[in-house]
């Protein structure tokens, strides 16, 4: 039970006040009654009859900060835990969150309390599966993060017992993992998306620009007023529109103005830009600037700034009309002043160096960017190379007012890729003859990479608190601990059956007269001692057979009509004296009592049978002499 003295709240805190001290750890945000229920069971399992002695303890044994935190921090997690939900993020989440992207656009993704590393490799397995493992390789990046070095050090190993990844399709684990001795361990080229590190949600600078983040039953163990700092964290750490998936007990219920909710029965919530401090969107409903008293020097200045614009760029109408070209556009597809107002496709540009008409449409009908790569255009023997943008310009309401086509010419990059891939062709070479030495080298390189991925989880944090803007906002509440006390209830339960069980035990083989307990089919439910030393059938023959099938030195056809009325009828006892043989063969007189078993609704479930040896056959006289 929890100690309510005063003295002992400052007792308690002063081992909260220890640990943040000796090791960095601040629990001071914990609930304080979840919070010194689980101090106080470590404490008794090290015998420390007070929070002195307890602080002791810890000031001897650098192990038992190891202990403790284990039992602060229940890791409880799983791949895929909660199917519904993660079904959701699949089928609606993922999807939106890839189409408001442009195809090479990178991803972020924030996995905070982590733990044992199964919720990390998760979403890594739904965004491959969406993505395809190349373009996941290439696009996807996975921040996971947690207080506990023990669950970090397990999770950054990515291996599993089959326990472990129970739940987990047989198609998925065949895919996504690879068998080692008796363990699965995740895929080392996916494996390298995901980087572990340690943060303190509380203390340390949140994750930044994160497209999907996932924080599942972790705020839970945090009071009202810790939990509003950490999300104000988690909502900086949200790019625009980013997505935010919590657990089942977190509803955000009181914080509207910092997140909106895509699905609360599945608990996935989109960020809001609605909040001080947040992101906000400029353009058709921003404050229009103020003209200058010359208005035709601003339009002089507008169409000499985009007229000699390096690039060349056409602009068409909603209308597939040409309204604006730049002189990089003249010169480079050889148009003029006259081709303003044609139609697009009546002019060679709209051919070559591509065909613009269906990436024009799709930017028109989706509303997005659309950027073409490796454009090739031979001019004269010479090759020039050209990444095409395509973007839909919008006015307010998002109404088209048209589509701009803007030509990047990239050749002086397609020769250094050119260069590169010839001098990556020589380095092969050179790759394939350190192969031998590079797996030797593999165990170090498996040690160095957890330092790597700590630095990079350091390097963003150290960024995230330059841009870190601190806002205040209103309460959550939390949820109760209702379920450790259930599971403490039903701990309980199963002991005192244990015990009512051996119990019964104990008084049928204490009873030394035959006891048989029947069911409503007249088979044989229990068999105790005294009926194996009457009949010499041991318990494992005897029990789960019909009553009239037994093979021993009782009648049991005579037992036939005192049974079926105990099991007729509830109120049923009756007694008989038999004539037997018992285990030794010898004739007795048996007195077998007869009653019938009742259930709660006074029915009956059964027969008692009671069978005590009350001495031998009594010999006939014979005739007098």
């Amino acid at each position: 039970m929890t100690d309510l003295r005063p003295e002992a709240d400052d007792e308690f805190e002063a081992v909260l006040a220890y640990l943040k001290e000796s090791r960095g750890f601040d629990f001071t945000g914990y609930k304080r009654t979840s919070l010194m229920r689980r101090v106080q069971r470590r404490m008794t399992q090290v015998g420390a009859e007070s929070y002195a002695d307890y602080v002791d303890q810890l000031q001897v044994n650098a192990d038992e900060f190891a202990a403790l935190f284990n039992t602060i921090l229940i890791n409880v997690t799983g791949f895929f835990r909660d199917p519904d939900a993660w079904e959701y993020l699949r089928e609606q989440v993922i999807p939106a969150l890839l189409a408001e992207r442009s195809p090479d656009e990178p991803i972020r993704v924030w996995s905070a309390g982590c733990a044992a590393g199964q919720e990390a490799y998760s979403i890594a397995i739904a965004l491959a599966d969406a993505l395809g493992v190349d373009a996941f390789r290439q696009r996807v990046k996975i921040y996971a993060t947690d207080v506990d070095e023990e669950a970090l050090a397990q999770a950054r190993h990515a291996a599993y017992t089959p326990e472990e990844l129970e739940g987990l399709p047989e198609a998925k684990l065949a895919a996504y993992f690879e068998q080692q001795s008796s363990r699965y361990v995740f895929r080392k080229d996916l494996r390298r998306s995901v980087i572990f590190g340690r943060n303190d949600l509380v203390q340390d600078a949140p994750i930044s620009r994160i497209d999907l983040l996932l924080c599942r039953n972790t705020l839970m163990y945090f009071n009202a007023n810790t939990q509003t700092k950490i999300l104000e964290r988690l909502h900086f750490a949200l790019a625009p529109r980013g997505v935010m998936f919590l657990g089942k007990a977190e509803m955000l219920l009181s914080h509207t103005r910092l997140f909106e909710p895509l699905d609360l029965k599945q608990r996935v919530f989109r960020k809001s830009g609605n909040t001080p401090g947040g992101y906000q969107h400029f353009g058709a409903h921003g404050h229009p600037a103020r003209r200058p008293a010359d208005a035709s020097s601003l339009d002089q200045l507008r169409e000499h700034a985009f007229g000699t614009s390096p690039v060349a760029q056409i602009v068409v109408t909603g209308e597939e009309t040409v309204a604006l070209l730049n002189q990089q556009a003249e010169i480079s597809f050889g148009l003029s002043e006259r081709d303003i107002g044609r139609k697009l496709w009546d002019l060679d540009v709209s051919y070559r160096p591509l065909t613009l008409r269906p990436y024009v449409e799709q930017a028109r009908l989706e509303r997005r960017s659309l950027r073409i790569k490796d454009v090739e255009w031979r001019r004269g023997g010479d090759a020039v190379w050209y990444e095409v943008h395509v973007n839909p310009l919008l006015g307010k309401e998002k109404s088209l007012l048209g589509v701009s086509v803007v030509f990047h010419d990239v050749s002086w990059a397609r020769s250094l890729l050119s260069e590169l891939e010839y001098t990556n062709g020589r380095l092969k070479s050179a790759y394939e003859e350190l192969q031998s030495t590079n797996e030797e080298l593999e165990t170090t390189n498996e040690e160095l990479q957890s330092t790597v991925e700590e630095l990079e989880t350091t390097n963003e944090e150290l960024q995230s608190t330059n841009e870190e803007l601190e806002t205040t906002n209103e309460e959550l509440h939390s949820t109760n601990d209702e379920l450790q006390t259930i599971n403490d209830a039903l701990r309980d339960r199963g002991l005192e059956l244990d015990e009512l069980n051996d119990f019964l035990e104990s008084v049928l083989t204490s009873v030394q007269a035959g006891i048989v307990v029947i069911d409503t089919e007249m088979r044989i439910k229990a068999w105790n001692r005294g009926a194996e030393n009457l009949w010499g059938v041991r318990r494992e023959e005897a029990t789960g057979t019909h009553l009239l099938n037994l093979d021993i030195g009782l009648p049991i056809a005579e037992l036939r009509p005192v049974v079926r009325d105990a099991l007729a009828d509830a109120g049923s006892r009756a007694e008989q004296t038999l004539d037997a043989v018992n285990r030794r063969g010898r004739a007795v007189v048996v007195r077998l009592q007869c009653s019938a078993l009742q259930d709660r609704d006074g029915k009956s479930a059964g027969a008692l049978l009671m069978m005590e040896e009350i001495g031998p056959v009594a010999e006939e006289a014979g005739p007098a002499s």
